[in-house]
């Protein structure tokens, strides 16, 4: 029995082994066909959609082991914000804001300037509320030459930009107009009529169509006093004049320096002249005075618009400094001839501050040659050296330009002109009144003809008439006209004949039109002396106003915040010239070659702000000794047969030899390995290297055709040559400007200045409704080396601006690109009640890095607000380690996240179908059948 016991045990085991096997096969094979390998799972068919259990099993580690839930508001907000951005309420920076204090100065617009013109403080508010106070800061593409004999300019626009082409940055202009009294305007007049020299100096003094030209230079102490004065000198001033026309002086502008006449006596005059360089008598400058200062306002408005008055009483010490000075300076003209003047002039330049008049006539009278000398355009206009500029409506008018082609050329109508708007309505007789009444009247009543016409219409006709006269030659005039007067008495009686018309006897059309007359006539005040606030305006005062509001918007877009280059320019502490001359024949010294290295080094370093140091060095490298040179430029070389259309009307066509620019300076990166002439920036914001390949050419020379310098992406190439006179594309009234080609460092101050700020002539600049570069050569003036009206190259304080915030900007640019690109990484990270509690350990240090950065903005903003840019140098390097701080924040927060975004949450799901309750229930059965307590046996012995 006991053998009996255990076998029948045995079996009842096996049984159940083989019984569990084949009920759970299709299970097995179930599991293998799916996943290839089998699960402890998958003996209770727990596939992976399974939904019996529900919580977590299988924790990887303690941390798994904590509960995550919350049940405070902060977790509520921080899940349902999405993503850390919206937490954060943080979101992408669309546009920050620069403030630039302008100051639009009205002198001669009191009533007591030409054509006795005045202008109200409505009138102001009115027309110049009209104006764009907020643009975008713009950067120029690359520009491409197309070859044409109209000088085109065609800009590259599929290029990838470092810099969006229209920036993020914008200004945003708060105008000041200020109007001066009496005194100003008398002084402005009596100065131009003391600092005139007549043009040509062979005419005789009383000629009264003779040109006058106004010593620019002369008028730059008294503008440049106005503005000390006042202490407008932290914003930008924008001089209008409206001096009274002199009979004398019919036609007259502003030069710097000699005119052709005068040039020529120097020619035949350079023993007189050595004699007075070499006597050093001094020249007094008169007009140098000190005085003592009142600001006109304790702090600029920074309004959109906002007016100022100056009062009589606020200018009377100034006014009588200037007078003195004046009446000094005019004494000792007393008794000179013409020769004696230019004398003067010439000991006042030699004497003086212009560093570059200077180096013309020194170089010159020493070498007795004048023969590089030309001169100067005459024009209406002027960029000053300090934060001001002046135009003036009575001078001129001028024109300057391509010669022919081009587009916004300067012409004798691109400013407005007071005599032929204001002064043709006020200047009209009776006789011409009458006239014009008869003229308006024929032309109305011509097209009734033969026909028969209603009463009602020959009276609208009439009054039609009356109306746009009256509007014309009647209303705003300070001495009213007799035929006004008649017209006013004439219009009395229409108003009767009209009312006549609302009798029974006349049809309801009649009535209308009669009623409709009489309405709008009830609405007139154009023959009444009574003021009407706000619509005492003129055609030709509308059309005046209209044209100087486009003028000064012009003055904001390319002199205050002109458009730059296309590229990122950082400020660095120290920049090195590399200044590399390459001859044909070799020279023992560089101060043997013919370039004036004092005048190049000091341009140079006036393009360097204050916080910035100047270094130089020197290298001097003959063709014939580097083959690999002489390769690079010969491959560059290219000759181009350029037609020409001169002003005269002449064609010429002229083969130039010109250097390719792109291909010399894939050439010159060839030789890049064997040179110390690196001209990369610096890992850190500490030096740039800015090479200068100066070629030194016996031939006309110049790159990519027209050019005499060219500032490239990593270089910049200058060619010298020893033509004196090249006649050049541009113009300036009616004579093509002639180029010097042996002193190329106007040029080559322009191209460093792009290359180290993105500085570009002040004729081009940036059309938003283009989408490309356009050219407006009105504001092409003064002695800078941007403009083309002069042959100076001293910096403005205009451009010394520019070059800052250029370096402001491409700052600002890169912070908010950095944080743009920080809060998309946070928008894209979403959020979960796993990742609360160690967000919090980041929240409070990633709050203050963004914080910080937006203070440093507004603190820039501020600082260029106030025109404090030396200041604002010194957080520029605060700002990038603050917007680097910012971002290493943003990419640690992400990393901290990351590990509880990747861990897999390890649910068990057990799918329930009708095979899966079955089976279970007869492993229970089989298993109590098996293991079921039997009761015990009794043993028998």
């Amino acid at each position: 029995m006991h053998r009996f016991g255990a076998g029948n045990r045995s079996v009842s085991k096996l049984v159940f082994t083989i019984c569990v096997a084949l009920l759970f096969l299709p299970s097995l094979s179930y599991g293998n066909r799916n996943t290839g390998r089998s699960s402890v799972f998958s003996l209770f068919n727990l596939k992976a959609k399974s939904r019996f259990w529900s919580e977590s099993v299988i924790r990887s580690d303690f941390d798994d082991l904590e509960s995550s839930v919350h049940s405070n508001s902060g977790v509520a907000n921080y899940t349902r914000a999405g993503n850390l951005a919206s937490y954060l309420e943080l979101s992408e920076v669309d546009s920050v804001y620069l403030p630039v204090p302008v100051n639009f100065i009205f002198i001669g617009f009191d009533g007591k300037g030409n054509q006795d013109f005045k202008l109200l403080p409505e009138e102001i508010e009115r027309w110049f509320n009209k104006l764009d106070h907020m643009f975008e800061h713009t950067r120029v593409p690359q520009i491409k030459e197309v070859l044409n004999p109209f000088y085109k300019i065609n800009i590259e626009k599929e290029l990838k930009h470092h810099l969006p082409i229209i920036s993020r940055v914008n200004y945003n202009f708060s105008v000041h107009a200020i109007q001066m009294g009496e005194k100003v305007t008398s002084v402005i007049e009596r100065a131009i009529n003391v600092v005139a020299r007549k043009d040509d100096m062979s005419t005789s003094r009383d000629e009264e169509n003779a040109l006058w030209q106004v010593d620019v230079e002369m008028m730059e102490y008294i503008f440049t006093s106005l503005v000390e004065y006042f202490h407008l000198g932290d914003a930008y001033n924008v001089f209008i004049l409206n001096p009274k026309h002199d009979i004398k002086k019919a036609r007259y502008g502003y030069r710097r320096g000699f005119s052709d006449s005068e040039i020529s006596y120097l020619k035949e005059n350079k023993d007189t002249l050595k004699k007075l360089l070499q006597s050093g008598k001094p020249s007094e400058n008169i007009l140098a005075f000190d005085m003592v200062r009142k600001p006109l306002y304790e702090k600029h408005p920074m309004l959109k618009i906002s007016w100022t008055n100056a009062e009589e009483s606020d200018t009377a010490e100034w006014f009588n400094g200037c007078q003195d000075a004046l009446n000094k300076l005019e004494q000792l003209a007393i008794g000179k001839d013409a020769a004696e003047l230019i004398q003067s002039k010439v000991l006042q330049l030699l004497k003086g501050k212009n560093e570059d008049m200077k180096v013309f006539l020194e170089n010159d009278l020493r070498a007795g040659d004048f023969s590089n000398f030309n001169a100067e355009c005459l024009t209406d206009s002027w960029i000053g050296k300090g934060r001001w500029a002046f135009i003036d409506l009575t001078a001129g008018p001028f024109s300057w330009g391509p010669s022919v082609g081009g587009e916004g050329v300067r012409t004798e109508l691109s400013l407005p002109n007071v005599r032929k708007t204001i002064g043709a309505v006020a200047e009209i007789s009776e006789d011409e009144a009458e006239d014009k009444l008869q003229a308006a009247i024929q032309d109305k009543f011509s097209v009734f003809g033969e026909k028969d016409h209603q009463a009602v219409d020959i009276l609208l006709a009439e009054i039609d008439v009356y109306e746009l006269f009256a509007f014309k030659h009647c209303k705003g005039r300070k001495v009213k006209l007799a035929l006004c007067e008649e017209l006013d008495e004439r219009m009395g009686d229409l108003k009767t004949e009209l009312q006549s018309f609302e009798g029974d006897q006349y049809d309801e059309i009649h009535k209308k039109k009669a009623t409709d007359a009489l309405k709008r006539m009830e609405s007139w005040n154009l023959f009444s002396d009574e003021h009407e606030e706000f619509q005492n305006y003129t055609v030709a005062r509308d059309t005046f106003l209209a044209h100087l509001g486009a003028t000064l918007w012009g003055s904001m877009r390319h002199i205050i915040s002109p458009s730059v280059a296309d590229g990122a320019f950082h400020h660095y502490e120290k920049i090195s010239f590399q200044l590399v001359f390459i001859t044909q024949e070799k020279v023992r010294q560089i101060k043997q070659l013919p370039v004036d290295l004092k005048a190049l080094m000091d341009g140079l370093s006036s393009l360097l702000l204050p916080s910035q140091k100047p270094m130089f060095s020197q290298h001097m490298i003959t063709l014939s000794e580097d083959p690999a040179l002489a390769m690079a430029f010969s491959v560059a070389r290219r000759a181009a047969a350029v037609p020409l259309l001169l002003v005269n009307g002449t064609y010429r066509k002229t083969v130039r030899s010109y250097l390719d620019s792109s291909i010399l300076q894939y050439q010159l990166q060839r030789l890049n390995d064997h040179t110390s002439l690196k001209g990369g920036h610096a890992h850190s914001r500490s030096t740039l290297e800015i090479p200068i390949f100066w070629l030194i050419n016996s031939d006309p020379l110049l790159i990519d055709k027209h050019y005499q310098a060219k500032a490239l992406s990593n270089m910049v190439v200058v060619v010298q040559s020893e033509a004196s006179s090249w006649e050049s594309h541009l113009q300036c009234n009616g004579r093509s400007l002639v180029w010097d080609l042996r002193s190329p460092v106007k040029a080559a101050m322009a191209s460093v200045a792009e290359h180290l700020a993105g500085l570009l002539p002040l004729h081009l600049v940036y059309s938003l409704a283009h989408e490309s570069a356009i050219e407006d050569w009105t504001w092409s003036v003064g002695c800078n080396p941007f403009s083309i009206t002069s042959q100076g190259w001293q910096i403005s304080q205009f451009q010394s601006d520019t070059i800052a915030r250029s370096y402001i900007i491409t700052a600002l640019e890169e912070s908010i690109q950095a944080v743009n690109s920080g809060i998309h990484h946070l928008r894209l990270e979403r959020t979960s009640e796993k990742s609360f509690k160690l967000f919090l350990s980041k929240e409070r240090e990633l709050r203050n890095k963004y914080k910080y950065v937006i203070s440093l903005w507004r603190r820039l903003s501020t600082i260029a607000g106030e025109t404090r840019y030396g200041d604002a140098m010194r957080f520029l390097y605060t700002l990038e380690e603050a917007t680097n701080g910012f971002i290493r924040e943003v990419n640690a927060t992400v990393d901290v996240l990351h590990p509880i975004h990747c861990t897999k949450v390890r649910k068990v799901k057990v799918e329930v179908d009708m095979t899966t309750i079955p089976a279970m229930v007869i492993v229970l059965i089989l298993l109590y059948a098996v293991f079921r307590p039997r009761a015990p046996k009794p043993k028998i012995n």
